[in-house]
C-alpha cells in the first residue's frame, strides 16, 4: 500500500475535495475509519464548530492529525479500505466492511462418490465461482446436474442392493450409485466429465455436441441431429446460466481497467490466484510521448508482474461485489494467467476507460 498523505487538523481549508480514503487520528486511542467522495466536504463536517447543542459528531476536540489516500475508482477504494480497516480494526473489520462472502459451487473431489454442494468457504476439493449470490450458484448447480447424472443427496453413500433411491435414480438422471449400479470408477468417470465441465467453461462438452450433431446431419439422421441440436443449446444454455465471472479457481485471473487518482493516468488491477496484485499505474501521455506503443508498454508491465499471495475471500468478495455493482467505474478483462493475455481487448478498454478522464 502506497504512503498515505499526512495533514494536520488546520490544513482543512487547503485539502483536495476529492474522493480518498482518510484516517482521523485523535490523540489517544484508534483512529476514525472512512471512505468518501469528497474528502473536504466530509471532513468539515466531522470537525465542525458548531455549539454544544449540535447533534452532529464533532472530533476537533480530540482530532490530531488526518492521514488520507485519494483514490481514483471505488474498486480501489474498497481494497485501502479493507486493508487499513485489517491493519487498525483486526477484532471490528468485519463489521467495518460488510463485505458478504462470495458463493461457490464445490465438487467434492475427496468422496468416494462426488457430488456438488454450495459454499461460501474455500477448503479442499474443486472449486468455481465466485458467484454473486448463494441463490445464483443454486439456479446454476441446478442446470449442470441437468446436463449429468451425478447424484444430489446429501448422505455418506454405503451402496447396497436395497438402498430404496430416489426419484433421480427413477428418471434416469442420476446413475444411483447408491443401488451399486455402477462401480465407484464408473461414477468416478462422470465426476470427471463434470469437472471438465467447468475447468474448460462448457467446450468439453459443447464441441462433442456439436461434432456429433453434425455428424448425424451428414449422414442424414435429421431426427438424431434435432435431439442433438437441442442438446447443444442446452449446453448453452448451462454456461449463459453461470454469469462472466465465475471460472475454476485456480484459472479465476483478470485485469480490472480503473480511473487512476492522477490525472492522464489509467491504474490496472491484476488478479491472480483469488489475489488483487499491487495496481500497475500506466501514464496515457508517457506511451504517447516516448514513441513506445501502448500494446509495447503493457507488454513490459505484465512482463515484470510476480504475483503473490494464496486466494483471500476478502478479494473475491469484493472482486463480486464490483463487478456486479451499477457503480461499476471501470471494466473487467478476463485472462487466462499467463498464458493468454488478451492485449488487443486490454488496450480498447484503457481507451474507453480514459475517454471520460481525458475528454
Amino acid at each position: 500500500m502506497r504512503e498515505p498523505i499526512i495533514a494536520s487538523v488546520s490544513d482543512l481549508e487547503s485539502l483536495p475535495d476529492r474522493p480518498a480514503v482518510f484516517l482521523l487520528w485523535p490523540s489517544e486511542g484508534k483512529p476514525y475509519l472512512a471512505r468518501t467522495t469528497l474528502l473536504r466536504r466530509r471532513l468539515r463536517r466531522l470537525l465542525n464548530t458548531r455549539d454544544r447543542l449540535s447533534q452532529v459528531l464533532s472530533l476537533r476536540a480530540i482530532a490530531e492529525r488526518i492521514e488520507y489516500w485519494l483514490t481514483g475508482s471505488q474498486l480501489e477504494a474498497s481494497l485501502l479500505f479493507l486493508d487499513l480497516a485489517q491493519r487498525h480494526f483486526p477484532d471490528d473489520w468485519p463489521r467495518l466492511t460488510r463485505l458478504r462472502p462470495p458463493a461457490f459451487l464445490r465438487l467434492t473431489l475427496d468422496n468416494a462418490f462426488p457430488r456438488t454442494t454450495i459454499t461460501t468457504r474455500l477448503g479442499r476439493g474443486f472449486f468455481f465461482g465466485p458467484f454473486g449470490s448463494r441463490a445464483a450458484a443454486e439456479r446454476f448447480d441446478a442446470e449442470l446436474l441437468d446436463l449429468f447424472q451425478l447424484r444430489r443427496c446429501e448422505e455418506n453413500l454405503h451402496p447396497t442392493l436395497d438402498h430404496p433411491g430416489c426419484i433421480y435414480g427413477e428418471m434416469n438422471r442420476c446413475m444411483r450409485p447408491c443401488q451399486a449400479v455402477v462401480t465407484i470408477d464408473e461414477y468416478r468417470t462422470e465426476a470427471s466429465r463434470v469437472e471438465q465441465f467447468l475447468r474448460t467453461n462448457g467446450a468439453s462438452l459443447q464441441e462433442a455436441a456439436e461434432q456429433a450433431r453434425d455428424r448425424a446431419s451428414a449422414e442424414m439422421q435429421f431426427e438424431e441431429a434435432a435431439r442433438l441440436h437441442h442438446r447443444v443449446e442446452r449446453i448453452a444454455q448451462v454456461q449463459a446460466a453461470a454469469g462472466d465471472l465465475p471460472r475454476a479457481l485456480e484459472r479465476l485471473a483478470g485485469i480490472a481497467v480503473l480511473p487512476s487518482a492522477v490525472q492522464d493516468c489509467i491504474d490496472l488491477w491484476f488478479l491472480v490466484g483469488g489475489r488483487w496484485q499491487e495496481p500497475r499505474r500506466l501514464s496515457l501521455t508517457e506511451s504517447a510521448g516516448a514513441g513506445s506503443s501502448l500494446d509495447r508498454r503493457l507488454r513490459e508491465i505484465i512482463a515484470q508482474l510476480h504475483p503473490n499471495g494464496e486466494s483471500d475471500p476478502e478479494h473475491l468478495a469484493l472482486l463480486t461485489r464490483w463487478h456486479g455493482s451499477s457503480w461499476r467505474d471501470g471494466e473487467w478483462i478476463e485472462m487466462e494467467w499467463p498464458t493468454k493475455i488478451p492485449y488487443r481487448r486490454l488496450v480498447n478498454a484503457i481507451a474507453r476507460v480514459s475517454r471520460p478522464a481525458t475528454g
